[in-house]
């Protein structure tokens, strides 16, 4: 009688499928699927723009509250504030923040959105 040899997938099958799952959950949870305002929202947070800036209730008041800057601003213009804050407001304190476009349009779409 001949033993059955149970075939075993090398180690990097499973690595591979994990990647693969944890790159769609990232996908998913990251906002593939979010409105512009919603990923500039989420980025308001994340990237810490509350440390300076309040909106709402959140917030710390060092810089502009920012809870009514889409009546007084486009989006447009907050854009080219966000990407080149200095070549708004030559005297500005706001840091340039390194962004991609895609981030800079989503958080000015937030911030369009706060009116």
């Amino acid at each position: 009688m001949r033993a059955r040899v149970r075939a075993v997938p090398p180690p990097w099958v499973a690595l591979a499928g994990a990647a693969a799952a944890i790159a769609l959950a990232s996908a998913a949870a990251y906002g593939q699927d979010e409105s512009p305002a919603a990923q500039g929202k989420r980025l308001f947070t994340e990237q810490g723009c509350y440390g300076c800036h309040t909106v709402g209730k959140m917030g710390t008041a060092i810089a502009p509250d920012l809870s009514h800057v889409g009546s007084k601003y486009t989006e447009t213009s907050l854009r080219g504030w966000l990407r080149e804050p200095k070549a708004q407001k030559p005297r500005a304190h706001m840091p340039k923040i390194e962004m991609t476009e895609k981030e800079a349009q989503g958080l000015a779409a937030y911030l369009a959105s706060l009116k």
